[in-house]
């Protein structure tokens, strides 16, 4: 699918590896709707790279916010061709520390915005993709880009909530193909390595470096863009379907 003149919609895309992708598009000639909860930084994006992006305060968990969401965007440019879920947590709690288990309420909380947030808004955005017509000769009607993470396959000391969550956006991957094939929709999911996205520059240096350190090859952190150029990839390459794509630099965690 060609990206100039389609129109997508990237949750968590006022920050981060969604801002990059939102970049990306708009460069691409895309139109972008950013689904987001930061009002501020999404409404300053919008202020900064023109008229073909609108932001809409969407929480992916909530039926009613994802299909208003939704609508805003038809309003705005007429169609959805392209949704990247990009919205997600990750909270480091082990199951079991100074002599307390885990609070359930934290593990319902990330498998509700991790995966059954991306879920709703599979559901709903599909649901409007399927109404239009297919934008070329084989019928292809949208393309949609979850993010799973490493740590589905390699999750380390306390991420077992974060990793449950990831590890079910790559079961969805498949049988969501199998289920959209019918109407021109495919599914992939990208597996980002560590990326540096803000919350790296938090981290004291010694800690940074080692991190940076720990891919194969480019011994670095993966850029935001590079993960924004993935996804170009993904939209244009209409061969691609029901793959779940690492972009790690060959890493492979460690249980620390």
């Amino acid at each position: 699918m060609k990206i100039e003149g389609k129109i997508a919609i990237v949750t968590g895309g006022a920050s981060g590896l969604g801002e990059a992708t939102v970049r990306r598009y708009l460069a691409s000639g895309a139109k972008v709707a950013i689904f987001d909860i930061n009002d501020e930084r999404g409404q300053a994006l919008v202020n900064e790279l023109g008229t073909n992006l609108v932001y809409a305060n969407v929480d992916v968990t909530s039926e009613t916010s994802v299909a208003e969401g939704i609508q805003a965007t038809v309003d705005a440019f007429g169609a959805v061709h392209i949704c990247n879920n990009y919205a997600g947590i990750s909270i480091p709690t082990k199951v079991y520390s100074r002599g307390a288990p885990m609070n359930l309420e934290m593990f319902t909380r990330h498998v509700n915005i991790n995966l059954i947030g991306t879920f709703n808004v599979i559901r709903l955005v599909v649901t409007q993709m399927i109404k239009q017509d297919a934008v070329d000769n084989e019928g292809s009607r949208g393309v949609i880009i979850n993010t799973s993470s490493i740590a589905a396959y390699e999750g380390q000391v306390g991420q077992s909530a974060y990793s449950a969550s990831k590890g079910g956006v790559i079961g969805l991957t498949l049988p969501l193909a199998r289920d959209l094939a019918q109407y021109g929709i495919r599914v992939n999911t990208i597996v980002p390595g560590l990326m540096h996205t803000p919350l790296f520059d938090t981290l004291p240096k010694e800690i940074f470096d080692g991190l940076s350190a720990s891919p194969l090859y480019p011994k670095r952190l993966g850029k935001p863009d590079e993960i924004a150029h993935l996804s170009q990839y993904i939209v244009e390459a209409d061969y691609l379907n029901a793959e779940c794509v690492r972009l790690d630099a060959g890493i492979r965690m460690q249980p620390k």
